[in-house]
């Protein structure tokens, strides 16, 4: 993984934790939790970001290589979120990144 991809997902990833945090002291989380339960379009996010959620334990899952590293690294995901995912990649992006592209070059199927 190129190191300019990881610092930038390791940025992003301090940045959506201050966000957190901002929000978690400045906001009302009753509020918005009644909002995304019970309108349309706030349940279309929480479907949408646990989707993410699933979409990132499945390929931590898929990559790892010991059951019990994919649990640590996959569970807190639907507790900590994208975060969560955030740090995962600044480990093992490189590793990741090794995985998909091969010495030739990325695999390409036949058009």
């Amino acid at each position: 993984m190129p190191v300019r991809a990881r610092l930038l997902i390791a940025l992003l990833t301090i940045v959506l934790t201050g966000l957190i945090v901002w929000a978690i002291q400045a906001g009302e989380f009753g509020a918005a939790g009644d909002f995304l339960t019970q309108r349309p379009w706030g349940i279309v996010t929480l479907v949408d970001l646990y989707f993410g959620f699933v979409i990132s334990a499945l390929l931590i899952g898929w990559t790892e290589r010991k059951v019990w590293l994919t649990l640590v690294w996959a569970m807190p995901i639907f507790v900590l979120g994208n975060v969560w995912t955030g740090v995962w990649l600044v480990f093992r992006g490189p590793r990741l990144y090794r995985k998909l592209v091969d010495k030739n070059g990325p695999e390409r199927e036949p058009s």
